[in-house]
């Protein structure tokens, strides 16, 4: 049988390490030997011996966080020895190494697996007044190890070296060192009464120094009724 289908670019690549790697530019390969943390959901194919375990948001703790934010990752523990094929709605994928003293704010909807030795957190977005596709909180990861995001599109990672102002529904991740605020970008005036918007009310600003990985898409609000956004305030004076 022949057929381009089965050449060398589409075939599944080997490592004799362990661990994160991409298949392909829309998929992850976990080499397992132990557990890993993923998307529920997210599993398109696995050889060997392989359990997966529903873990909701990870936590009592960050459940509850999910439930009153609309932020959180529903996670699957993965574990066991054998290859685990994970995608996204054929979302490019993309694996970063944070380091002992790194902390990466993201987007709850862009996590796609990360190894079982980082931490998260659900935090509040400084100077958020808001709500967006971000929402008012994001997911902080800390710790040693590899976690796997996706994007729509090839991203532009911004290097804030300047004000930077970003769309809050195509901002991915940041560093969370960075002081985050929001913007107004549209000028008020005659012409917004009457009702002509440019789409770009607010924007996400960051000051400090580190990096925005920006998305060439919107992703749709999370937070849409007025119960969820008191509900999300409600829990900000709380962690506040």
């Amino acid at each position: 049988m022949r057929s381009e289908l089965f050449s060398a670019e589409n075939l599944e690549k080997e490592s004799a390490q362990p661990g994160m790697r991409l298949q392909n530019s829309k998929m992850l390969k976990i080499e397992l030997n132990g557990e890993a943390m993923a998307r529920v959901g997210s599993m398109v194919a696995y050889q060997g011996n392989v359990q997966f375990q529903a873990l909701g948001s990870g936590g009592l703790g960050k459940f509850l966080k999910q439930k009153l934010t609309g932020e959180g990752v529903p996670l699957m523990k993965v574990s066991g020895q054998g290859d685990v094929f994970l995608a996204e709605l054929a979302k490019d994928v993309h694996i970063i190494d944070l380091e002992p003293g790194d902390a990466l704010s993201i987007n709850g909807s862009s996590v796609l697996a990360f190894d079982s030795t980082l931490q998260y957190d659900i935090r509040m977005v400084g100077g958020a007044g808001m709500a967006s596709s971000s929402g008012l909180f994001n997911c902080v990861f800390s710790g040693y190890g590899r976690i796997a995001i996706t994007t729509k599109g090839t991203p532009v990672v911004l290097n804030v070296d300047a004000p930077t102002y970003v769309d809050p529904q195509a901002a991915v991740c940041w560093s969370a060192n960075l002081q985050t605020g929001y913007h107004r970008a549209e000028q008020l005036g005659l012409g917004t009464l009457l009702g002509r918007r440019t789409g770009e009310s607010f924007t996400m600003s960051f000051a400090g120094q580190g990096f925005v990985v920006v998305q060439p898409s919107e992703e749709p609000p999370v937070l849409g009724s007025g119960q969820q956004q008191q509900e999300g305030g409600l829990l900000g004076g709380l962690l506040s």
